[in-house]
């Protein structure tokens, strides 16, 4: 069997003797996990408008919609793979994914526009709960080629994830299935938590540290006041037309942060276990990793925002279009990603660095078929800079991914899973907030299509930043 013993850094507890090597229903089952709470980022895009109609509700309350699952998830992730790695990872696995349903239902039977948000909340909070696990797991129960495949697997899984959910919001919305219109996008959760819980029970293999640490307070306040000052301005501040809040909240986030520093280093240089150690960023391939994929997931989400509203607004289609039009970007992202293993063993992490130059062809594709086609535009229009875009995309994300992973061991592995899937959602939440207020700001004055390409080519500054900090990767990854 998969032992999880491992030569860790001074003062770090081990895990427990061997545990049962994770299966592949096991590894469907946590990627199952991992996909739900992604595609409930990007499902709700093109439902908001439907979702204004019937609750009467104002701009800036959907953008809490949105901002509120978000903030959540970002602000609760770190501190939920360390109650992983305390508790049994298999255990949060489970609780997560059972809150998860339940604040799916209720967000889909939510009454107004204010019990939708709060359940949103309650529905972020809980996928941080469930997602750390998911590479927790894997780390810990998993070794040699059969990690590095399930690494690569996850990272496939995220990024079609993330472009899938946006298409099934469309065709959820227009099927309208039995009346329940926009709020099937979140009714469809139940089920296929049901079926998750099953099959967790069976095949996935319970984790965790020998010798529990208390939960770090002081650093787990810290960091959750750093992201919610930081997230919550940036996301209401547009619609709520930056009042003064908003910037004094901007101001504090960086003494929030210095103080989070400050205060994990003292625990760290103690011996006690703090939230995040620093010297959890002495690991070279972490570190370089976690700045990559910062640009990465703002121009990606940024992206994914700004082209599901303007192919509403100003290209006038429905759901259903708007969604498919960036179905070649997920089939071009699935078909790359099952090469990709094969072909980062032969070229290493300079895929990485070719996947950004394709990403950013596929942009510049994208810009040139709505300058010359708006408004018509739509699937086939769009098909070549989307397929190119997808094909990049999934040469870097599924990569990046395994290489933050790389260096951790398993006894960090649920603190490691949590610093980066907050990087990587407090990313996502910075994209929505960034790219998709300079676009709606842009559209009065410039108009749809002139505030479109202007923002893709401020998304495409973001793909080059990413492409020259894949050069000082290491050439090889484990």
């Amino acid at each position: 069997m998969t032992q999880t013993t491992t030569t860790v850094p001074p003062g770090t507890r081990t895990v427990s003797g061997p545990v049962r090597p994770l299966g592949s229903l096991g590894l469907f089952t946590v990627l199952l996990g991992a996909a739900l709470p992604l595609i409930d980022f990007f499902i709700v895009n093109v439902a908001l408008p439907t979702m204004g109609r019937d609750l009467g509700a104002s701009e800036s309350v959907l953008e809490l919609v949105v901002a509120g699952y978000g903030v959540a998830y970002a602000v609760l992730l770190v501190l939920g793979g360390r109650l992983g790695d305390l508790f049994g990872r298999r255990r949060l696995f489970l609780g997560g994914m059972a809150a998860f349903g339940l604040t799916s239902l209720a967000c889909g039977l939510a009454p107004d526009a204010w019990s939708l948000v709060a359940a949103r909340v309650a529905q972020g909070a809980s996928a941080a709960l469930m997602v750390p696990q998911v590479l927790a797991t894997i780390q810990s129960s998993t070794e040699g080629p059969r990690r590095a495949k399930a690494m690569s697997l996850y990272g496939a899984t995220a990024g079609l994830s993330m472009v899938a959910g946006q298409i099934l919001g469309g065709v959820l919305v227009a099927a309208d299935v039995a009346g329940t219109g926009w709020r099937s996008v979140f009714l469809v959760n139940v089920p296929v938590v049901v079926l998750g819980l099953v099959l967790a029970v069976r095949a996935v293999p319970e984790t965790r540290s020998r010798h529990p640490e208390p939960v770090d307070v002081p650093g787990t306040v810290l960091l959750a006041a750093a992201l919610l000052v930081l997230l919550a301005p940036l996301t209401e501040g547009r619609a709520a037309g930056w009042p003064l809040w908003t910037w004094l909240s901007l101001a504090v986030f960086p003494l929030l942060a210095a103080a989070f520093y400050v205060v994990e280093r003292r625990a760290d240089r103690r011996g006690r276990t703090p939230l995040v150690p620093p010297s959890l960023f002495a690991l070279t391939t972490l570190r370089r990793g976690l700045i990559i994929m910062v640009p990465f997931s703002i121009g990606f989400s940024g992206f994914m925002f700004v082209v599901a509203v303007a192919l509403q607004r100003g290209a006038g289609l429905g759901p259903v279009p708007a969604g498919l039009a960036l179905a070649p970007m997920a089939l071009a992202f699935f078909c790359a990603s099952l090469a990709g293993p094969r072909l980062v063993t032969r070229f290493g992490t300079r895929l990485v660095t070719a996947g950004s130059v394709l990403q950013g062809i596929g942009i510049l594709l994208i810009v040139l078929a709505v300058r010359a086609g708006w408004p018509d535009v739509g699937i086939v229009e769009l098909l070549p800079g989307a397929a190119v875009a997808g094909t990049g995309q999934a040469f870097q994300l599924p990569i990046i991914m395994r290489i933050v992973m790389s260096e951790v061991p398993p006894v960090r592995a649920g603190v490691g899973s949590g610093v980066m899937v907050t990087t990587q959602q407090t990313s996502l939440a910075l994209g929505v907030a960034t790219l998709g207020t300079l676009f709606l700001s842009l559209v009065p004055g410039m108009g749809m299509r002139d505030a479109l390409v202007t923002t893709l080519i401020v998304q495409l500054g973001a793909v080059v930043v990413t492409g020259l900090l894949t050069l000082r990767l290491p050439r090889d990854i484990v």
